[in-house]
């Protein structure tokens, strides 16, 4: 990754968006939104950028859930574990997709950078449970076998 570039990026984020305090949680959504993450690199140029603490940063990019600082697949993949998912078999989809990408409750993206799989309290799609996203797209009525060829389609298009 180029941190000139990315400097370069966040500065545009900066100027559409604010410089101030108040502005910081956007900011940092837009920088998750393209890179699917919050790059460590960013916390000392945005606390230079927005005059304020780099912990003041962190403390924010490491409170809401939404954020992460770690780097995710190009297709991140959430299996609904809420009441309604999990009650109509979602764990054998998550257990599934975990052994077909090596992956597991703490080591959630491939080495490849290829897949996420992540586990969610709920989608908010409880009449098509069991249900899980890709890239924030929804699939209904899932069973480890449709998992495993979505999966496998998911392959052939990268």
């Amino acid at each position: 990754m180029n941190v000139k570039e990315m400097y370069r990026r966040i500065d545009g984020y900066l100027d559409t968006y604010g410089r101030e305090e108040k502005s910081l949680i956007t900011v940092l959504q837009a920088i998750q939104e393209e890179y699917s993450y919050l790059p460590k690199e960013i916390f000392p140029y945005l606390a230079k950028e927005m005059n304020l603490h780099e912990a003041q940063i962190y403390g924010v990019a490491t409170f809401y859930e939404n954020f992460s600082l770690e780097a995710k697949g190009k297709y991140v993949i959430k299996v609904c574990d809420g009441t309604a998912c999990h009650v109509r078999k979602s764990a054998p989809i998550l257990e599934r997709l975990r052994n077909e990408l090596g992956l597991s409750a703490s080591k959630i993206t491939t080495d490849d950078l290829m897949f996420t799989v992540q586990t969610v309290a709920c989608l908010g799609a409880c009449g098509l449970a069991p249900a899980m996203t890709v890239n924030n797209k929804v699939y209904a009525s899932m069973t480890p076998e449709k998992a495993m060829d979505l999966l496998k389609q998911l392959r052939e298009e990268a």
